[in-house]
């Protein structure tokens, strides 16, 4: 028998205590994460009037790529060639269509439309999951939380206009920009099983990001116009996305999906309008409305209910 065994309980407690420091350090990375990634929508906006979806998205990935081989300078080794396709597969979604079908998406819709369609991905994220990762199964308390925190984003990202414009093919693109978020969580959160360093992993994820989108370039405009470079708020603003959302953020969001889980993770991403809204007030002097501040609250308690344990849903065999 165990019981009053001294050494059984010390042992039990240090594994619980390296559990929940191995969570506080998912969830720290995942905040850390969705903190900086709720202020791109600003950035995308600004550099938006000048530059187009498509060289927004080449320039801050090469930044990041760049970025990630001055920090990790060593050549990632495949232990097979079979998971090349998984790393393909990642840039593909992750970085190409993703960051295409949203930066396309705030061209032709309201960034608030936007702010709000992106944030369904964790619900995508969960039903790939279920189905395609072991030990992610869906829990009741997922949908509950997942109905309030997107109550609160809709009361936030709308801040109490009283007018709902829609344009069905950004709202769409945005739709799509939620579906292959899902993908990508899946995917990344495979990889993370495989052990490979998280910096040299994620740099390759970028490498197939940037290879993927040059077809691209054959179909979407461009600009040689290099003076946009000589203006410092441009500069600034990619550097931004390129060093700060880009390669720094993958990185850690990447951590935060091997420590935590894609599902958990992907929680987090009810944050992001929160972010949003407080930027906005700091940079751009908005205002926030009581449904602001009541959306604000919905969507933290959205997040806290579908971290919350439940029943899970199986599938039948």
């Amino acid at each position: 028998m165990y019981f009053g065994n001294p050494a059984y309980v010390n042992t039990l407690s240090e594994k619980d205590y390296k559990m929940q420091n191995h969570n506080l350090k998912g969830h720290a990375a995942a905040f850390f994460t969705v903190i900086i990634w709720g202020t791109t929508f600003i950035s995308t906006k600004v550099l938006l009037k000048t530059f187009t979806p498509l060289e927004i998205l080449f320039i801050r990935f090469i930044i990041g790529y760049l970025a990630l081989w001055l920090i990790a300078p060593r050549k990632l080794k495949l232990q097979t060639k079979k998971h090349e396709l998984l790393f393909l597969a990642s840039g593909l979604c992750g970085v190409t269509l993703y960051f295409l079908f949203e930066n396309i998406a705030l061209t032709i819709t309201l960034a608030s439309n936007v702010g709000v369609i992106v944030s369904i991905a964790p619900i995508f994220t969960a039903v790939f999951a279920h189905f395609f990762l072991e030990g992610e199964r869906l829990k009741s308390s997922f949908f509950v939380g997942f109905l309030t925190a997107i109550l609160g984003i809709f009361l936030i990202s709308y801040n109490g206009s009283s007018v709902l414009k829609l344009n069905p093919i950004g709202d769409i693109l945005a739709v799509l920009a939620a579906i292959v978020w899902g993908g990508y969580s899946v995917f990344s959160k495979k990889i993370s099983n495989l052990g490979y360093p998280t910096i040299e992993a994620t740099r390759r994820i970028f490498f197939y990001g940037i290879l993927s989108m040059l077809p691209a370039f054959l179909f979407l405009p461009v600009s040689n116009e290099i003076d946009r470079f000589a203006n410092p708020i441009h500069l600034l603003n990619l550097l931004y996305l390129g060093f700060g959302a880009s390669a720094l953020c993958f990185v850690t969001w990447n951590l935060a999906a091997k420590l935590l889980g894609a599902v958990k993770a992907s929680v987090y991403i009810y944050i992001i309008p929160v972010v949003t809204v407080i930027t906005s007030v700091i940079i751009l002097k908005e205002k926030i409305t009581l449904m602001a501040g009541v959306g604000t609250l919905l969507t933290i308690l959205g997040l806290f209910l579908s971290e919350k344990k439940g029943r899970s849903l199986k599938t039948s065999d």
